[in-house]
């Protein structure tokens, strides 16, 4: 149930009030007593959803992160001990001798 804003035109009384969407406007001003209660159009609130079941709007936790990264490299071929050898500066070239060419 929504929460709707009401001004009185007679006296600019403001309040809000918790109601159904199907029920009829209140007309009548708690305060002056006067039949000059209007609803006020208002911005609504936004919306988050939160918990499971929902599609990209989840709040995933880290570890979640972390196994989604996992199965994608491991998807793709990569693992993540692959990147970090690559990173890590372990490459072999220059380390091997060149073969000596044969003149004949």
């Amino acid at each position: 149930m929504p929460t709707y804003d009401y001004e009185c035109a007679a006296c600019g009384h403001r309040l809000e009030i918790f109601q159904p969407m199907n029920s009829e406007p209140k007309k009548t001003c708690p305060e002056c007593k006067k039949k000059r209660l209007e609803r006020q159009i208002g911005a609504g609130g936004g919306i988050i959803f939160k918990g499971s079941g929902f599609y990209e709007t989840d709040y995933r936790s880290d570890s979640y992160k972390k196994a989604a990264k996992a199965d994608q490299d491991a998807a793709s071929g990569k693992s993540s001990s692959d990147s970090k050898k690559s990173d890590s500066g372990g490459s072999t070239s220059g380390s091997t001798k060149p073969t000596p060419s044969k003149e004949s």
